[in-house]
């Protein structure tokens, strides 16, 4: 049962779950002084005869940091597999009341959470979806891409919305709000005036907006040079029809138009190489 255990915990155990496999106190100090079992944080154990992998260390992180210890943020959109790319610092939601460990590696936030925004997943406490997508798309390391690929496969606007009401006031939440109206309008027309912003506060001209080019109306137009940028939505707004209308789209302009492409995404998280790719194919 003990191995069992610790082969389904990334090789992690706790004092607690060792002594309910009918391990004594003495047992767990007699393998933590042969070096066969490793003291990762307070009653938090590591077997030390394996890698101590990313999940490994991210679970140990939680355990350890206290009762009703909770990841949270980009902690907590690894491990509900989010994103692929695991979290240099492991952050943690405690609640306000109690005590709590501040690990060495863990970046703690005191607050209390409701039962709606919390689900236990393969043994640890981590904030649920919607919370989760809320406050991974506000982190730079996440960003809107985040929101807006759970929007298309795990989660819906509505559901956003309720995690974001019920948490007020927490740490990047005028952000989301930012996020979620555009979201609740599928950002296209938004994406068009920050577009047009974009072009003027970095002084390129000869662009033209919605320039009828035959059967279609090409969002911003530079006629001189053939250049047709077309501006897009939230990806979770297409569904296969439009889809197939885009590609059909411009697939008829790229016969006489250099056709970019750009997102709400692209403007908001990396505008000056959306300039720079712009300035490269325009007169100076």
């Amino acid at each position: 049962m003990l191995n069992e255990v610790i082969g389904s915990q990334d090789g992690v155990i706790t004092a607690a779950q060792a002594l309910a496999c009918g391990l004594s106190r003495q047992s767990i100090d007699r393998r933590v002084r042969g070096g066969v079992w490793i003291r990762v944080a307070p009653n938090v154990y590591f077997v030390n005869d394996r890698e101590f992998t990313d999940r490994a260390r991210i679970r140990s992180a939680v355990w350890g940091s206290g009762a009703g210890a909770t990841a949270c943020g980009m902690t907590a959109a690894f491990w509900l597999d989010l994103v692929t790319t695991p979290p240099r610092i492991v952050d943690v939601t405690t609640p306000r009341r109690g005590r709590s460990h501040a690990l060495s590696g863990t970046r703690v936030r005191r607050r209390d959470l409701t039962y709606s925004d919390v689900v236990v997943r393969r043994g640890v406490r981590v904030t649920a979806l919607a919370l989760t997508v809320l406050e991974a798309s506000v982190d730079p390391a996440g960003g809107i891409a985040v929101m807006d690929r759970a929007l298309g496969r795990h989660t819906t606007v509505s559901a956003l919305r309720a995690a974001h009401s019920r948490n007020a006031g927490r740490r990047g939440a005028a952000a989301a709000e930012r996020m979620l109206r555009a979201a609740e309008g599928g950002a296209r027309s938004e994406a068009e005036r920050l577009f047009i912003r974009l072009l003027r506060a970095g002084g390129i001209t000869g662009w033209i907006a919605n320039y009828r080019f035959g059967a279609y109306v090409i969002d911003f137009a530079f006629p001189a040079v053939g250049l047709a940028i077309e501006i897009d939505g939230w990806a979770f707004h297409s569904d296969v029809t439009a889809f197939r209308h885009d590609r059909r789209r411009q697939n008829d302009l790229s016969r006489d138009w250099t056709v970019l492409r750009y997102t709400w995404a692209d403007l908001v998280e990396r505008p000056a190489a959306v300039l720079e790719e712009i300035r490269c194919r325009i007169p100076r």
